[in-house]
C-alpha cells in the first residue's frame, strides 16, 4: 500500500522476467498462440514460456516466427514450435493442429490473438478492407476456436481458450468500425461458447488490452494515437493510471485466465487498461470528427468498385 501511495498513478509493474503464477504452472502443457511472432502475441507467449509451457506460435510471417522462437526458447524448459499459416484457411488450421499434436501433444490452451486493424473513416472502407478485417479478426478466430473445441470434445478432455478482444466491442470505435464489429463478434463467441462448451470442461474468456505500445504497432495506428495525445510511452498522462500498459502485463493476465487458478471463471472478458475505459465513459472530451482526427480531407465518393484506404495488417504479421 505504501508503494501505491507514494507512486504517481498506479504502482509500477514488477520487472521483466517476473511471473504472476508459481514456477512450473504450465509444465507439460501445450499452448498455441496465434499472432505469436510479434507484438502482444509474442509478449503473451513469453509469459507462458516462463511458466514452463511448450509453445506453438502461429502466424503468416515465417521469418518473424523463427526470430520469436529464438527469443522465447531460452525462457522455457519446454519446447517452441512454429507453424506458419493463415488462420483464414480452415484446412491449414487442421494441418497446424495435426502437426502440433505430432510434435508436442494436443494443445491444452488456445490464445486467439491474431487480428487485423487500421484506422479509417467508416465511409472510406472498401468491401475488400471490410472483409479483410472481419475475415482475420472474427472468422479466423472462429476457425481456430472451432478446431480446438472439436478436438477436445472428441477426446473428452478439458481445455482453456483466451481470445483477445477490445473495449470498443462494448462502446463502439469511431475510426475503427470494421474492427469494432469484428471484436464484438469475438466477445459474443466468448459468452456463447462458455455456456455451450462449459459442461464439457472447456473454458473460454476474453482479454481486453488497453493502450500498450509495442515495437510492432503499425505506423498508422501509432500515428492516430499520437495525434490524439494517447501514446506518451513515458507517462501516459491521459490515462487514469498516469502510465501506459506494458505488453507483459497482458501476458500475466492471460496466464492467469488460462490456468487452473481461474477454473471457475468462464464467459468473462478481463479488461487490462488501467481504468481508461471508465475514464472515457466519465470524462467526455469535445467531439472531433473522425476524418479530422485522421488528417483526412473532405469525403469524396469512391470510383467504381470502391477504394480501400490504408492496408489491413494482421496481428499474425505484427499489428493488432
Amino acid at each position: 500500500m505504501t508503494e501505491i501511495m507514494r507512486t504517481p498513478g498506479l504502482a509500477a509493474p514488477p520487472p521483466l522476467g517476473a511471473s504472476a503464477l508459481p514456477p512450473g504452472t504450465y509444465d507439460g502443457s501445450v499452448v498455441l498462440v496465434t499472432g505469436g511472432g510479434s507484438g502482444l502475441g509474442k509478449a503473451i507467449a513469453a509469459e507462458f514460456a516462463r511458466l514452463g509451457a511448450d509453445l506453438v506460435l502461429v502466424g503468416r510471417n515465417a521469418e518473424r516466427l523463427a526470430a520469436a522462437r529464438e527469443e522465447l526458447a531460452p525462457l522455457t524448459r519446454g519446447r517452441v514450435m512454429i507453424a506458419p499459416g493463415d488462420i483464414r484457411d480452415p484446412d491449414r488450421i487442421t494441418e497446424v493442429f495435426d502437426a502440433a499434436e505430432a510434435e508436442l501433444g494436443p494443445p491444452d490452451v488456445l490464445v486467439n490473438n491474431a487480428a487485423a486493424n487500421f484506422p479509417s473513416p467508416a465511409e472510406d472502407l472498401s468491401p475488400n478492407a471490410w472483409r479483410a478485417v472481419l475475415d482475420i479478426t472474427l472468422t479466423g478466430t472462429w476457425f481456430m476456436t472451432r478446431e480446438f473445441g472439436r478436438r477436445h470434445l472428441a477426446a473428452g478432455t478439458a481445455g482453456s481458450i483466451v481470445s483477445v478482444g477490445a473495449s470498443y466491442a462494448w462502446t463502439g470505435g469511431p475510426g475503427y468500425a470494421h474492427s469494432a464489429a469484428a471484436k464484438a463478434g469475438v466477445k459474443n463467441l466468448v459468452e456463447t461458447l462458455a455456456v455451450e462448451w462449459g459442461p464439457y470442461g472447456i473454458r473460454i474468456n476474453g482479454l481486453v488490452p488497453g493502450l500498450m505500445p509495442h515495437e510492432d504497432m503499425t505506423a498508422d495506428i501509432r500515428g492516430h494515437l499520437d495525434r490524439a495525445g494517447e501514446a506518451d510511452p513515458e507517462h501516459g498522462t491521459r490515462q487514469p493510471a498516469l502510465r501506459v500498459g506494458l505488453p507483459r502485463e497482458l501476458g500475466w493476465a492471460a496466464t492467469f485466465l488460462a490456468s487452473p487458478y481461474a477454473g471457475f471463471i468462464t464467459g468473462h472478458s478481463l479488461v487490462v487498461d488501467g481504468a481508461n475505459w471508465q475514464r472515457r465513459s466519465l470524462v467526455t472530451p469535445p467531439v472531433v470528427p473522425v476524418r479530422e482526427q485522421l488528417g483526412r480531407g473532405p469525403f469524396a465518393p469512391p470510383g467504381p468498385g470502391g477504394r480501400q484506404v490504408g492496408r489491413p495488417r494482421s496481428a499474425v504479421d505484427g499489428g493488432r
